[in-house]
């Protein structure tokens, strides 16, 4: 016991000081942290709920207030204090995000492992239905399922359908990717010595083909976050998100549908895109990092890139 435990801290101290190397990696991590803390905190980082509404002492609605009237960030056209409802909105999108984000990679890495390993007409439906999925423009199937099933009046959160429906339609991407990996591994020779001992089909995708796939699985993971962040956030903006919680894109849609731009309530309509931004572009830096970190042939790639380098320099120094 105490030896499987030293040797997960010598792991995790490894992968400490490889990842602590790399300062875009370390900006994105850092991103990320502090979009899950604020959403972890919202309660005690706000100090008004994001459905109160902000009064003066005419005890009139202080609507389109600016910072140097009110609070952090304003008030919007009701209102409702910004600030509370960008911390707040967090937990709406990064929640809706990455369930989405993780949906979709594990179907789309269960459908690729599938594909890839057993072949023939189960690999040739998977694909001919990644096909017709990548074929069809993202946003105008999206945009006709969730308003599908909100007609149907089924008693699911607005913010659940999103989930599912995102996560069940980028999924394509993330098996084609999968399925190529798969067929290169069942072709090595430790998959051959497998099957020749009588080894399973489910034995050897659990125990030789998995772990193979996992660092592509895990980068993809992240990357794909982004993606579902930034889906979610399009719809909600688009009038298909919760009204009644605010995330984001819920926020987007308010402020230009209630001419933000043209009052000039700034404070109504960047803070949520920047926060877009903010999540995004972590997720994406540490992607790229964890890719390098896991992959090992990129991180080899980028050694002998390093080393190349430096002879280089060494070589004009002493010329």
């Amino acid at each position: 016991m105490r030896e499987s435990w030293f040797l997960l801290l010598r792991n995790l101290k490894e992968f400490w000081r490889t990842f602590r190397q790399n300062k875009l990696g370390l900006v994105g991590g850092l991103l990320v942290l502090i979009a899950l803390l604020a959403a972890i905190f919202a309660p005690v980082l706000t100090p008004y709920d994001p459905s109160e509404i902000i009064r003066d002492e005419n005890n009139r609605a202080l609507t389109f207030a600016p910072p140097e009237v009110h609070g952090i960030l304003g008030t919007d056209d009701a209102g409702h204090d910004v600030w509370s409802q960008l911390i707040f909105g967090a937990r709406i999108s990064i929640t809706v995000g990455f369930l989405a984000g993780f949906i979709a990679m594990f179907v789309g890495s269960s459908l690729g492992i599938l594909a890839g390993y057993f072949g023939g007409r189960t690999d040739t439906i998977i694909m001919r239905i990644t096909d017709i999925l990548l074929v069809i423009p993202d946003l105008p199937l999206l945009l006709v399922l969730v308003a599908t099933i909100r007609q149907m009046e089924l008693r699911i959160s607005p913010l659940v359908v999103l989930i599912i429906v995102i996560g069940l339609l980028y999924w394509t991407s993330t098996a084609r990717l999968i399925r190529s990996q798969v067929l290169t591994i069942k072709e090595r020779q430790f998959v051959a010595r497998a099957r020749a001992i009588g080894a399973g089909h489910w034995h050897i995708i659990r125990n030789h083909i998995l772990p193979q796939l996992t660092p592509l699985i895990v980068t993809n993971t992240v990357l794909i976050l982004s993606t579902a962040i930034l889906i979610e956030s399009g719809l909600a903006f688009l009038g298909l998100g919760d009204p009644t919680r605010p995330s984001w894109g819920t926020m987007l849609n308010f402020a230009f549908e209630r001419s933000a731009i043209s009052n000039g309530a700034w404070w109504f309509y960047l803070p949520p895109g920047l926060a877009i931004l903010w999540v995004s572009l972590g997720c994406i830096l540490l992607g790229n990092i964890l890719e390098e970190m896991l992959n090992p042939r990129l991180a080899s790639h980028h050694l002998e890139g390093e080393r190349g380098m430096i002879a280089v320099a060494d070589t004009e120094s002493r010329i």
